[in-house]
């Protein structure tokens, strides 16, 4: 039998010459909060097929009563998968059109917890809001930096807001 070895906290030096790590629960750095929402841009990043980076972003969102929705976003060139790690959600999206908001055409769906989302490209869409729980924590994965440079976020005239209710 070989000699036995002895786990210790993960901590960012010891671990750095093997990879990377973050607490999706409680994530820290650099973020931007927007209506109940806090997102915290690609603090861990992997390459995949040789330049491209993907990036796995916390995402925590503020429960909504009643959920009124005021705006959607939406990317040309990429799609996006969502994690949702601890609480049932509601999630809304429209198809891709164009850049002419579609408030009309969406659908509201409940996504259970530890379920795994993507998004097509040009799909509409914006933070799930959570069901039970004060706070949801999300997981968005898509390429570094997609919400610099290929994220339209249109606010919809008041005339359009609607309410999810489930």
């Amino acid at each position: 039998m070989k000699p036995a070895i002895t786990a210790i906290p993960i901590d960012y030096e010891s671990f750095q010459p093997f990879g990377t790590f973050i607490n999706m629960l409680e994530p820290t750095g650099n973020c931007f909060e927007d209506e109940g929402s806090i997102f915290y841009p690609d603090p861990v990043q992997m390459s995949v097929s040789g330049r491209e980076q993907i990036a796995f972003s916390p995402l925590i969102v503020k429960k909504q009563n009643p959920i009124i929705v005021k705006r959607a976003e939406y990317h040309n060139w990429t799609g996006e998968c969502i994690y949702f790690i601890d609480d049932d959600a509601v999630m809304h999206v429209a198809p891709p059109s164009n850049h002419v908001i579609v408030p009309d055409k969406t659908k509201a769906f409940i996504v259970p917890q530890g379920t795994l989302v993507k998004l097509n490209t040009g799909v509409w869409h914006l933070s799930p809001i959570p069901i039970h729980n004060d706070l949801l924590h999300l997981i968005i994965i898509m390429p570094e930096r997609v919400y610099g440079n290929d994220c339209f976020v249109c606010d919809f005239p008041e005339e359009d807001y609607f309410e999810i209710k489930f």
